[in-house]
């Protein structure tokens, strides 16, 4: 079969399909014929930056060489003790090894960006029957992410107020929509190209941040879910309520370690003089919250937004897309394509 690889560190080029030898299932796991999947930032560690990430990863070359942790297909066979699915079931979910595993251990992936995957069943959910096979690859990272920030981390409540920085990204498309559906008024801040979109998909405000600094606005928030960490720490707090939360999910990112955990340090050291939250967090794949982004597509309270499509033979150019960091939406890679 045809699955994408990596063998060593370096820009996109370094990706590429080649032959490998089918999957088999393991007790739990079963295997997915898969029809989509989609690119995440944890994919572009094929750069191997930060370097402090190689401790994980690999110090001089990659430890595990396959790409891909959205799935979405059709399951092929099942391991030994697999209940919930059977052959021909149609599922998307995380294409992990361990979803139990603490931290970053549990985003261990088996490589997704493959015509065929293994996934545990815990890791997986039944599509609804109104999504496509895309739309499903397009949700378990970012939409999980979305949720458990603003539901589990920011508590976000009906009437309150929530800004989302960097709407019109992967996460923040779903951010902007799970936060309507937990009955908040939501502000987007985006490019002015993206202004559109992200009204299109329910922000009541949009600030379009080459004109303004959301950090400069007479509003306060109850929540505001940072994707972007672009603006000092400091100016955001002055945007949020006493006793808001301010989440952090997302950034610029570094090379080195001390610019990868500047900022989570000084929010833990700032958390004890203030009442304001200051939440810096890692998502962890969970197959109920699946579940309940399945169905909040089904009643058409999250649409996934796809801004590219690229081929099994193309993911070099979608992990050259992303890593420019102007992705609107997410990145789909199409096994039929």
């Amino acid at each position: 079969m045809k699955a994408v690889v990596y063998d060593k560190y370096g820009p996109p080029e370094v990706v590429r399909a080649a032959d490998v030898a089918k999957p088999v299932p393991r007790d739990g796991e079963v295997l997915i014929r898969v029809h989509a999947a989609a690119v995440n930032p944890l994919d572009c560690m094929t750069l191997g930056k930060p370097y402090t990430l190689r401790l994980m990863t690999g110090l001089l070359r990659p430890r595990t060489t396959r790409l891909g942790v959205d799935v979405a297909g059709v399951v092929e066979a099942a391991g030994r003790g697999v209940t919930r699915f059977r052959p021909g079931d149609r599922v998307f979910g995380f294409c992990v090894r361990d979803p139990l595993a603490r931290g970053a251990a549990a985003w261990a992936c088996q490589g997704s960006l493959a015509e065929y995957a293994c996934a545990p069943e815990p890791a997986l959910a039944a599509v609804p029957g109104n999504v496509t096979f895309e739309q499903a690859a397009a949700v378990p990272v970012a939409a999980v992410t979305a949720l458990q920030g603003l539901r589990d981390k920011g508590r976000v409540r009906a009437g309150q107020k929530v800004l989302v920085n960097g709407a019109a990204g992967g996460v923040g498309t779903c951010a902007v929509q799970i936060a309507r559906a937990l009955g908040a008024e939501v502000t987007g801040v985006c490019s002015a190209r993206n202004a559109g979109l992200v009204r299109s998909i329910g922000a009541d405000r949009v600030i379009d941040y080459a004109r303004e600094d959301f950090t400069e606005d007479r509003d306060t928030y109850d929540v505001v879910f940072d994707l972007v960490s672009n603006r000092p720490l400091g100016a955001c707090r002055r945007v949020l309520k006493p006793g808001g939360t301010y989440i952090a999910a997302g950034g610029q990112g570094s090379r080195w370690f001390l610019g990868l955990i500047a900022r989570p340090v000084m929010m833990l050291a700032l958390s004890r003089f203030t009442s304001q939250k200051l939440v810096v967090y890692l998502a962890r794949p969970d197959q109920e919250d699946l579940a309940a982004i399945a169905g909040l597509m089904a009643a058409g309270k999250l649409a996934p937004v796809i801004g590219r499509r690229y081929g099994l033979n193309e993911a070099s150019d979608a992990l050259r897309y992303l890593q420019q960091k102007h992705a609107q939406g997410k990145v789909v890679v199409d096994l039929g394509k």
